[in-house]
């Protein structure tokens, strides 16, 4: 069964992120900056549907208890170098 993510609007840029996956989850603080968002999304999608989009990239790369419990979002770039070209790509898929 795959990961379920769900994604809930915190203060100001924050959003907590929820990987549920059979029967454990993880949770995550995630802060996404207006300029990172407007570069990746340039409004196409909310800022909720782009980091449920960011975490399928994440999970594709390794198991849910290895993501950061509080992150902003572009780390996952120096992790990943890449993650923008991949989120470019999938955005132009929808």
């Amino acid at each position: 069964m795959p990961a379920q993510i769900s994604v809930e609007p915190g203060e100001k840029n924050e959003f907590r992120v929820t990987i549920s996956e059979g029967k454990t989850q993880t949770s995550h603080l995630v802060t996404v900056q207006p300029k990172d968002y407007q570069r990746i999304a340039g409004g196409k999608i909310s800022q909720a549907d782009l980091l449920t989009i960011a975490f399928e990239f994440l999970l594709e790369h390794e198991p849910k208890e290895s993501i950061l419990h509080s992150f902003d979002l572009m780390v996952i770039a120096r992790y990943f170098p890449s993650f923008e070209g991949e989120m470019s790509r999938r955005l132009s898929q929808l």
